[in-house]
């Protein structure tokens, strides 16, 4: 784990430009460890307006944890989707696409290979991102379009190999980490029976705990008093605790859920076998088998900072990376 470290969001990213800027239409391909996603946004003085989002579960990181590869077949998976996703960025008329790739292909033997790949079949330049540079365009992407906050605002973000936690208040990030615990890794890492037995999800738990202790041991002073939570976990949560059949991320996005609701949730998610899940209205089929992990992740990080109540936001490092290449240099 690396040194935890303040830095500064910058001021152009946040709205703080005199200048207006031209807008560019930008398409932002998120290759992760769970879903390869698609935005095409319009990006003008510091705002990102959504023209299309596109998410496909792909499972890109299933076995890394075990074998320290990236397997064939989900390789495969990832190409396909980023075929049809070019597609259609070509067709909205993109002006600039930004690649990124995270947890999985980080920790993979074969990743910078599977780079290569990307470049030679699609001619898509895909940027592996560090742990840190994952941590800042969340951090960005949450946190961009909302008015200055004068307290501490946790961001985190549970995806499927990693978990980013970031606290900052308004441009001011007092710290970041980036924990190796996902939905993905710690599925295979812990859950083996179906429905997930009890001793198996008490030592998720504690295998969590303790990688968030580590992680914020040195955080002194950097308590937050909100929270944001972004991707697959809080949103499907968000979902689910609503019904929403069929998905609706305008009804997503601002919801708020107590840890109390969110333990009934992780109660009820824990008990039933995958078949069961599957029916779960407002839960789609392709987060039902890494549901439980990313609910304990979650509960996990709001008891080590004490909050009681989540905010959980569509806009995350898809939003950030829009920004990110909409101000780079042409």
């Amino acid at each position: 784990m690396g040194a935890l470290h303040a830095y500064r969001v910058p001021d152009v990213l946040r709205g703080a430009t005199d200048t207006d800027a031209a807008c560019v239409r930008v398409a932002v391909v998120d290759i992760g460890t769970n879903s390869t996603r698609m935005l095409i946004a319009d990006v003008e003085d510091s705002r990102v307006t959504e023209v299309e989002r596109r998410s496909t579960v792909t499972n890109l990181g299933r076995g890394v944890d075990l074998t320290g590869s990236l397997c064939t077949d989900a390789i495969d998976s990832v190409c396909g989707v980023i075929a049809d996703y070019m597609a259609r960025w070509q067709e909205m008329g993109a002006e600039r696409v930004f690649a990124i790739a995270t947890s999985a292909v980080r920790d993979s033997v074969n990743g910078d290979a599977f780079i290569a790949e990307l470049r030679e079949r699609f001619g898509l330049d895909a940027r592996l991102l560090s742990g840190e540079e994952e941590a800042h365009l969340t951090y960005l992407g949450a946190t961009a379009a909302r008015p200055a906050e004068g307290s501490p605002t946790l961001v985190f973000d549970i995806g499927g190999g990693s978990t980013e936690l970031i606290v900052g208040t308004g441009s001011e990030v007092a710290f970041h980490t980036s924990l190796q615990a996902g939905t993905i890794r710690h599925s295979e890492r812990h859950l083996n029976s179906d429905p997930p037995h009890p001793h198996e999800l008490e030592d998720l738990a504690d295998d969590v705990r303790q990688l968030i202790e580590r992680a914020v041991e040195s955080a002194e002073g950097a308590g937050p008093v909100r929270a944001i939570a972004v991707a697959g976990t809080p949103t499907s949560l968000a979902a689910i605790d609503q019904a929403l059949e069929p998905y609706d991320s305008e009804r997503v996005h601002g919801h708020r859920l107590a840890l109390r609701p969110i333990q009934r949730m992780l109660s009820r998610l824990s008990a039933l076998p995958l078949a069961e899940r599957l029916r779960i209205p407002g839960l789609h089929p392709g987060r039902a088998p890494t549901i439980v992990a990313g609910t304990v992740i979650l509960v996990q990080v709001m008891r080590a900072f004490g909050i009681e109540e989540i905010e959980v936001s569509e806009r995350d490092i898809l939003h950030g990376s829009a920004l990110s290449a909409a101000l780079a240099p042409a």
